[in-house]
């Protein structure tokens, strides 16, 4: 029953031969594979895994930033039956040696010298590994091998037709495509085994949202070892005949998007507030005159965004004219300096998208389409449409997948593209989907008359205070970003008597703030700035403007301002941005008992 992405794959190149599948740099410049040339270096490497030894049914370990060469490994793996253990390039050392050593990876394909140097730990405990690295040289002596001189051995033993045919057409909807092991804000990591028939289906589903079309181009940043990235920015685009174009890194985002005009991008919400708090930064640097302009250029598009929803046909040719005069001199300048002209619209998941940041994009005239999903579900669930979508929500849920909410809150996801089990864990696979198939996702929401989906926490996060009382951290926090001042915040109180934050303010919008009030104090650090008397006032007047309508057991008591942002480098966040949020309450659990008891 269903199909494979062998099949989808096979049939992408044989539709689409002639078409870019791929655009990566060369000498600076985006170069084009074309889907036929992509399908003869999927071909050529899974000729050479088969000639090492790779059978149907082996865990490869696949760990690299967004390239080709990711691509071209996941799908030659999933050509020959092999399973892709994807794992984030972010992870440290001894996380990928759980990873690499649970799910027992025969091979480790590599990218960098950064890469090479955990798979060479590994080799310690694991002295069978064989390191495949894609930029750093062959070491015989460590059993380390290049991509290129297994791409050469495809070459000198090549699988013939009708073998390369028996190896992909072997594989059945049922069988095993990856374990992906979720990174979690908490506990160690689980292996998800999804099928080809858990991506396959949740492929049609989000084409239904996504609406790409042969020739369209995206623009791909979201990590494709997470199963989002990998969904959006590599399955969907590849079966519809699209191209893909890989960001450099985060520094070169934005001339990457100068450079290739996407149509479509999947960011993280963090993102996208980095861009939101880097337009008004420069619009604050621009002339008096200017900045009014663009002030009032910006408020036009707001009320045609109030329109948009709420007052259809009432909209006047004067109004008419003011959003064509606002777009034509100012937004549509604005977007074509981001390189965003082409852009249909912006995908966000991975975390919460502020309603702010939404109201914000849409204001210029770009849309971004919040979705929810998770590694376990393949992982789309449900998703806001470009033709009809709300600000705050995740939207409906996706063909085929069936949503309820349970008694107490939680989210029930069942459908073709649940995950099959967590590896080696029965235990945890029986506690996660229930006897009538229910996977239980760990999430609290809500459905609104026209079956919007709202997720309003975690379960497990909630906090409860000393007087019983429960409070959703996450749609809080969530409400202080819109702050200007305020770039992370994480809300505790569990157990006290009352709501308490540690919040990153924006560093850069506070010393702009602290000019313009003429506040006569030196800031070096950060670490002299968080503890100003005016910016901890500042921060303070904020949470009580963003406080209104909530009780008063909801609001913020008590803060700390942190002098550094979170970070996945200091173990903080997870690859998809989302707070660790008991890690945080570990490392700064000295400065939340001073809030408490000071």
């Amino acid at each position: 029953m269903g199909y494979t992405l062998n099949q989808m794959f096979t049939e992408s190149v044989i539709k689409f031969s002639d078409n870019p599948a791929i655009f990566h740099k060369v000498h600076g410049k985006y170069m084009a594979i074309k889907y036929r040339q992509l399908g003869e270096k999927v071909r050529t490497l899974a000729s050479g895994l088969v000639a090492l030894g790779v059978q149907k049914g082996d865990r490869i370990a696949l760990i690299s930033e967004n390239r080709p060469e990711w691509a071209i490994a996941d799908i030659s793996l999933m050509q020959i039956g092999a399973i892709n253990v994807a794992i984030f390039p972010t992870l440290p050392t001894s996380q990928v040696q759980y990873i690499v050593a649970d799910s027992g990876s025969k091979i480790i394909l590599i990218s960098d010298k950064n890469q090479l140097a955990k798979a060479l730990e590994l080799k310690k405990a694991l002295p069978r590994l064989l390191i495949v690295t894609m930029d750093c040289d062959a070491d015989t002596t460590n059993g380390v091998m290049t991509f290129d001189e297994v791409l050469k051995r495809g070459e000198a033993y090549p699988l013939n037709d009708l073998e390369y045919e028996q190896h992909w057409r072997s594989v059945k909807p049922s069988d095993w495509a990856s374990i992906v092991y979720t990174s979690g804000t908490t506990g160690s990591p689980r292996g998800a085994i999804l099928s080809h028939h858990n991506f396959a289906s949740n492929v049609e589903a989000a084409r239904e949202v996504m609406n790409f079309h042969p020739g369209d181009v995206l623009l791909s940043f979201a990590p494709l070892n997470h199963v989002m990235g990998r969904l959006i920015d590599h399955y969907v685009p590849l079966n519809c005949g699209a191209a893909i174009a890989y960001v450099e890194s985060l520094r070169q985002l934005r001339q990457n998007m100068i450079e290739v005009k996407p149509h479509f991008m999947l960011l993280v919400p963090r993102v996208f507030e980095i861009f939101q708090e880097g337009l008004l930064r420069n619009i604050a640097k621009q002339s008096s005159l200017k900045q009014k302009f663009l002030h009032w250029a910006l408020s036009i598009g707001q009320r045609r965004s109030s329109k948009c929803f709420r007052e259809r046909r009432d909209i006047s040719l004067i109004f008419k004219f003011q959003w064509w005069l606002a777009n034509k001199i100012a937004l549509n300048k604005i977007r074509g300096q981001m390189g965003l002209q082409r852009l249909r619209f912006f995908f966000s998941g991975g975390a919460p998208l502020s309603i702010a940041t939404a109201q914000f994009f849409h204001t210029m005239g770009l849309v971004i389409l919040e979705g929810y999903g998770l590694t376990e579900t393949s992982p789309l669930v449900s998703a806001n449409r470009p033709e009809w979508f709300k600000f705050g929500t995740v939207g409906q849920p996706v063909k085929g997948v069936e949503v309820k909410i349970a008694d107490d809150g939680e989210i029930l996801v069942r459908g073709p593209n649940v995950l099959q089990g967590y590896y080696n864990k029965p235990k945890e696979t029986s506690e996660a989907i229930d006897a009538d198939g229910w996977f239980h996702t760990g999430d609290i929401g809500k459905f609104d008359e026209d079956n919007f989906l709202t997720i309003t926490g975690r379960k497990k996060e909630l906090l409860v205070l000393a007087n019983g009382k429960k409070v959703a951290p996450q749609p809080i926090e969530n409400r202080m970003k819109e702050s200007a001042y305020i770039t992370q915040i994480i809300l505790l109180g569990d157990k006290e008597n009352t709501i308490s934050a540690l919040i990153v303010p924006s560093f850069e919008r506070i010393k702009d703030w602290a000019k313009e009030c003429c506040i006569d104090f030196s800031y070096e650090d950060n670490s002299e700035l968080v503890h100003h008397p005016e910016v901890n006032s500042l921060i303070r007047r904020e949470i009580q403007r963003l406080s209104g309508d909530l009780a008063d057991f909801e609001k913020i008591h008590l803060f700390t301002l942190i002098d550094q942002e979170f970070t996945i480098e200091r173990g903080e966040m997870t690859p998809t941005l989302k707070i660790k949020r008991h890690v945080l309450v570990e490392k700064y659990k000295d400065v939340i008992e001073a809030m408490y008891r000071g």
